[in-house]
Order: C-alpha cells, then structure tokens, then sequence
C-alpha cells in the first residue's frame, strides 16, 4: 500500500530531541525558583555559620566553630527541650489520632466517612494564627475554659493555662493532630480486613491481634505521621511565642531572636543548620524504615 498523501512522521531521533527540550522548558522555572529561594539562602546561612559576629550582628571573617559550640553548650538546653516537646507532642498527637483514624476509616457509610474527613480538615481552612489566638482565648486566665470550671464550682480561682509548658503542648498538638490522623487513615483504610479474621480464627484475642496485625500493616502511616507532626513543633514558633512566653522558648523563637535587632546572625545561622541536620534525620529515619514497611 503506498503512504503518498500522508503526513511524514518525523525521525525517532528528532522526536526524543524535541521531547527533552519540551522537559527542559516545563522543569527550567521550578528550578530556577529553587536556586534562588531555596538553595542559594541556604548556601548563605551555611557560610555564614561558620563565621564570626561583627557589628549589628552581621558574618564577618575569621571563620570559626565557636558558633556551634555555642548552639551546644550555651542553647544547648533549649535545644533539647524543642526535642524533647516534639517527641512528646509527636508521641500524644499518635496516641490521640490513631483512635481517631482507626474510627473513621470504619464507618461504612461513605458520607459519615467524608462528613468526619471534613471535621479533621476543617481548622485548615482557618490561618493558624488565627487558631491560636482562638485556643489562648479558651485557656486564658478569664477565658472560657476557666469560666466554665468555675461556674460549675470545680474551681475557686481560675487556673493559670496559659505561658506554661502544658500551654505550648497543647497548642502544638491542636494544631499538628491532622497531619497525623490523615496518614493513618489512608493505612488503615487500605487494611484488607481478611487478615483481622485469619488472625480471630485462630484464636488472637483483640489485643493481640491490634499488636500483632492491624499496627504493623498501619505502621507506614504511623511513621509519616508521626515525621509530619515532628517537623513542624520542634521548628515552632507562633506556638511557643504566643502561648509559653520565656518558659515556651524552644529553637524557632531562638533563631528569630538571633536574626533580628542586633542579634547575632552567624549563631543564628549555625541553630539554623542544626535544626536542618535534625530534620534531614527525621526525614532519613521515615526513607529507611516506612518505605521499607511500605514494601
């Protein structure tokens, strides 16, 4: 049969040219974008971290240690308190969502199920300052929470919520529980359940079958979860500044404090890259063992 009439394809060669030029076009602004907003600052707080105070708290020469050993002896107590508040809101947002997911992702009618997603998703549609100034209304000294404690005769004297550690844990877990909730739904909604009745059948109790079945086949979403909400309260700062006051400070408030007035940008610089490094860890512990698991 003869092709005369129709349109020639152009060669295989000239067509793979032209794909990856066409790839080039669409990747060359996201890349751009990240040299300039994202790289090239990072490449400067790096620098400047290993440099030493000069006036008004800029990076001057000679390059030094002495910032980091400053973030580990002098801050080194606010650095492990932001840990330590991270795991712990970490630990009570998966203690407090798995519940939560594990509920939703059982009802058996789709509209409860979406009804209840939307619930857990609603605050986001709110700014999250807005949320805490809503949360310190409730826990102030004349707030709601007080108010309501002492017209039921429960308290004498209102309660001091506020500017307190427990302040700054519950704020963190208020505003970080959804991202723990919604990683675990999706494990345990991909559940096949045939493996809860295998595990019934052959005599498991509740308990053993949870432990030994249901959290192992969820536990990818656990881990994600838990790096979701891990992340963002150990680098917290509207957090902690609104609701903890001095005894709230952990290393977010510590590292605006170092980069504004007449700080000291190299020792912010230099908490700046360790906060980094505990991130890239978090981030390294979910690749290595929920992929894993994921697998």
């Amino acid at each position: 049969m003869s092709n005369q009439g129709l349109p020639s394809r152009p060669p295989r060669r000239r067509r793979y040219v032209s794909a990856r030029q066409g790839l080039v076009g669409l990747l060359t602004p996201g890349t751009l974008w990240l040299l300039l907003f994202f790289l090239l600052p990072l490449v400067f707080v790096a620098v400047s971290s290993f440099m030493s105070r000069g006036p008004g708290g800029q990076p001057v020469e000679p390059f030094t240690l002495a910032q980091y050993e400053r973030t580990f002896t002098t801050f080194g107590p606010v650095l492990w308190r932001s840990i330590r508040v991270a795991l712990v809101a970490t630990l009570v947002s998966l203690l407090l969502g798995y519940p939560v997911a594990f509920f939703i992702s059982r009802r058996r009618n789709p509209g409860v199920r979406l009804l209840l997603l939307f619930l857990v998703l609603l605050p986001f549609w709110t700014n999250f300052l807005v949320r805490t100034y809503a949360l310190i209304t409730i826990l102030q000294r004349d707030g709601l929470l007080n108010g309501l404690l002492q017209s039921l005769g429960l308290l004498a004297e209102p309660l001091q919520l506020l500017f307190t550690p427990s302040a700054v844990m519950v704020g963190l877990v208020y505003g970080y529980l959804p991202f723990m909730i919604l990683p675990i739904y999706a494990s345990v909604e991909a559940l096949d359940l045939r493996y809860i009745e295998a595990s019934n059948d052959l005599g498991a109790n509740d308990f053993t079958t949870f432990w030994r079945v249901v959290f192992p086949l969820t536990l990818p979403g656990v881990i994600a979860g838990c790096i979701l909400v891990f992340i963002p309260a150990i680098g917290a700062y509207v957090t902690p500044d609104l609701m903890g006051g001095t005894r709230g400070l952990m290393i977010g408030n510590l590292i605006q404090s170092q980069f504004g007035g007449r700080g000291n940008v190299p020792l912010g610089s230099a908490i700046s890259m360790v906060l980094l490094a505990l991130v890239f860890v978090a981030v390294f512990v979910y690749s290595r063992y929920g992929q894993q698991e994921d697998a």
